[in-house]
């Protein structure tokens, strides 16, 4: 485990290890990835077998990453993505499904969650996307994040409605806000941020969740479609675009 892994999985803030909920309607597999992620380290707080039992424990014990099945009875995942994406504020959904179907995924992004990773996944790359997601990166398995970063381009050709007379004009963001969300529509994970701009990981979440906050928005779609459509995504000056990160096991937009 990198040093970064470990301090994730163990929470620098004091607050104990990283707490998951896992929701899926086939038991066996729902306790075994439970069981593999408090191997890890991680403290798993509640697992759920339906949509609404998800919805009603997740919002009893609050954790900081949803590990997430799409297909489950009651109410579908993407509806639980949702309700509690809207009602948890910190939560951090990571989508774990058997289908790899474009219209799954970017359903799922748009529904709030952070990441996207098959059933397929070995049981290091899911402990690893976890630890990511707990901190914002979107982790996404190999050939997906091509195709979500694709849709973020398309909602730009989809503009959000301007402000009409009253209503108050958007935010100025600082310098740095606007640097910072310049990258990340650019594809770069957190941690690309963060070395290139020679800042801190946590300083790089701060500042995308003070610039979520002050445009009232609500995940990194919504982020994205607002660089695009204000220009952000365009350097002033011509630079060498950065590769996406991609490390062993995951893609990451």
């Amino acid at each position: 485990m990198t040093e970064q892994a470990q301090d994730v999985t163990e929470r620098s803030d004091g607050a104990g290890a990283t707490r998951v909920m896992v929701v899926d309607d086939h038991p066996m597999w729902r306790d075994a990835v439970a069981r593999d992620l408090a191997a890890a380290g991680f403290d798993v707080v509640a697992t759920a077998g339906d949509g609404q039992q998800a919805v009603r424990r997740a919002k009893a014990v609050a954790p900081d990453v949803l590990v997430l099945d799409l297909n489950l009875p009651l109410k579908p995942g993407v509806q639980v993505c949702k309700e509690l994406v809207g009602a948890l504020p910190g939560l951090r959904v990571l989508v774990l499904s058997a289908s790899g179907e474009h219209a799954d995924v970017l359903e799922a992004v748009k529904s709030g969650a952070t990441g996207y990773l098959l059933k397929s996944a070995s049981t290091e790359e899911l402990t690893d996307a976890v630890r990511r997601t707990a901190v914002g990166d979107p982790v996404f398995t190999p050939g997906l994040a091509g195709l979500v970063l694709g849709e973020y381009r398309r909602l730009a050709t989809d503009p959000a409605p301007t402000a009409g007379p009253g209503q108050p004009k958007a935010p100025r963001l600082t310098d740095r806000e606007t640097e910072v969300l310049r990258l990340v529509a650019k594809g770069l994970s957190y941690k690309q941020i963060a070395e290139r701009l020679v800042i801190s990981h946590r300083t790089v979440q701060n500042h995308v969740q003070n610039t979520l906050g002050k445009l009232q928005l609500h995940n990194r779609v919504e982020l994205v479609r607002y660089a695009i459509e204000q220009g952000i995504d365009q350097p002033d000056q011509p630079d060498q675009p950065d590769q996406p990160e991609a490390p062993e096991g995951s893609g990451a937009v």
